[in-house]
């Protein structure tokens, strides 16, 4: 009889808690048994683990095996663990020295030939192995992954018989992937010279860079709202270490294809379930709002969704993180998104002043967008109107300014913001945005009169004072003054419809 202890790392949501692979080896009838709530891939491990360990030349026991993956209480799913349990096997039956496994992690799926397999969730297991002082082991493609994580300890092995010759002979060694970092993100990105007039809309695309600001545009159908959100991650500043890292995570735990150092943009369907958004299932999976984590969740036809749908994302833009609770679990995951929105401004499609709307009421047109609830609307800092484009200016020479430009300013207006509070605008709260929006008499009874004429509520008071504090960085003031109240009042065109 033998013991053996090896260990692995489960997912839960961004976490990746250490799992401890008991092995017990006894007498008995031939037996084959994995306790502590697996699911069926991992029940299913019987099977791979015992066809890998005999095609790489080992024996595999007979007697009665027992493996305990605790804790017993955590749910267990996917094919990570399948290497260590093979090794912890091998380990008890004395075919491995038990010792060797202590100072590993192994994370890494196998086929019935023995070679190791990708699975997810490798960044943030090779986050907490190297908190725990452990050396991680996987397969090629997880380690180039876990590699990211610099201070770690990672190595990449194709096959099992890799894995028990590292442990056997102390002269081997695997392979330290080189982790792929490329760092010329921009031009991968859709170039703001591609937007031809809409000087208002470029100007607001610039705003919301700068700090960060929820949009919604709205105009006729070809006007060019969707080409304008697809140009904000190209004027967004360049993501920080820490920041990259965070992505790289996300993608990790969604097993996604890795894009180091780019700003994700997503674009999710008007017909995307309530789940597709935030994420959920049975085994919690992040959502678009978490896969859009740092970057950009762009909503096109956002009348079209229903409003159902679009008010589980009223609580993700204040917390930043959504939380997904199950019978067994609770996952949280991060979701600091920047929302871009499109839609038409009436039913048909057309300005409201244009002859083909005259056979909407403005009642109907109202109700049409008010299929957005006002809570929503209160956490979109930016509502800009795209209108139609005369032919003359689709057809001009002139060449509009570029993303590198405008991202320059953005740069400037976004260190002004962090070296003063340590934020961006559209994060300030409580004291410190009384702090750092500070107002003059005449600014702050514009502000009233505003408010009182357009029926605003104490959110979208706030979030205007951040856009004209936004508005004031780029304009580099060191105060908010008349002209940014005003042109963050400008930012604000959908009331034109609904009041």
């Amino acid at each position: 009889m033998s013991l053996a202890i090896s260990y692995c790392r489960a997912h839960n949501g961004m976490e990746a808690p250490l799992v401890t692979i008991e092995v017990h080896l006894s007498s008995g009838l031939p037996a084959f048994s994995i306790v502590g709530l697996p699911e069926a891939a991992v029940r299913e491990a019987r099977e791979r683990v015992r066809s890998a360990i005999l095609n790489s030349q080992y024996d595999f026991p007979n007697g009665r095996l027992t493996v305990n993956m605790a804790p017993a209480d955590l749910p267990k799913q996917g094919g990570q663990f399948d290497l260590a349990i093979a090794l912890g096997i091998l380990a008890a039956s004395d075919q491995l020295d038990a010792k060797a496994l202590k100072n590993y992690e192994w994370l890494a799926e196998l086929s019935l030939s023995g070679d190791l397999r990708k699975g997810p969730g490798a960044l943030p297991a090779a986050i907490a192995c190297q908190q725990a002082g452990r050396v991680l082991v996987c397969s090629p493609d997880n380690a180039v992954e876990a590699a990211l994580v610099t201070e770690g300890n990672v190595f990449a092995a194709q096959h099992l018989l890799q894995v028990t010759r590292m442990l056997r002979e102390s002269e081997y060694q695997l392979s330290r992937p080189e982790p792929n970092k490329s760092n010329q993100p921009l031009l991968r990105y859709p170039d703001l010279a591609d937007v031809k007039g809409q000087k208002a809309a470029r100007r607001a695309l610039e705003i919301a860079a700068a700090g960060r600001h929820n949009l919604l545009l709205f105009g006729p159908p070809g006007t060019g709202k969707t080409l304008l959100a697809s140009r904000l991650p190209s004027i967004l500043p360049p993501l920080s270490e820490a920041e990259a890292i965070e992505i790289a995570a996300v993608q990790s735990v969604a097993n996604l294809p890795l894009e180091w150092h780019r700003r994700p943009y997503r674009a999710p369907h008007h017909t995307a379930s309530a789940a597709a958004l935030i994420g959920g299932g049975s085994n919690p999976k992040p959502g678009e709002v978490t896969l859009a984590h740092k970057g950009v969740l762009f909503l096109d036809e956002i009348s079209e969704f229903p409003r159902q749908v679009l008010d589980v994302l009223r609580e993700p833009l204040e917390s930043h993180e959504v939380c997904i609770s199950r019978a067994r679990r609770q996952s949280i995951f991060p979701a600091n998104f920047q929302l871009v929105a499109a839609m038409n401004p009436t039913p048909g499609g057309y300005a409201a002043d244009d002859p083909r709307s005259s056979r909407y009421t403005k009642a109907q047109i109202q109700k049409y967008v008010s299929r957005l609830s006002g809570p929503f609307l209160d956490r979109i800092d930016l509502h800009i109107e795209v209108p139609s484009l005369p032919k003359e200016v689709l057809m001009a020479d002139q060449q509009p300014e570029n993303s590198e430009q405008v991202r320059q300013r953005v740069v400037t207006a976004w260190q002004a913001q962090i070296s003063r509070q340590g934020c961006t605008n559209s994060e300030l709260k409580g004291n410190a945005l009384d702090q750092h929006c500070v107002l003059g008499d005449a600014e702050r009874q514009l502000l009233d009169k505003a408010m009182d004429k357009l029926g605003l509520s104490a959110r979208a008071y706030h979030r205007l004072l951040r856009v004209a504090r936004t508005i004031a960085d780029l304009n580099q003031q060191p105060q908010i003054d008349r002209a940014a109240i005003i042109e963050a009042l400008n930012c604000r065109q959908l009331e034109r419809l609904i009041g």
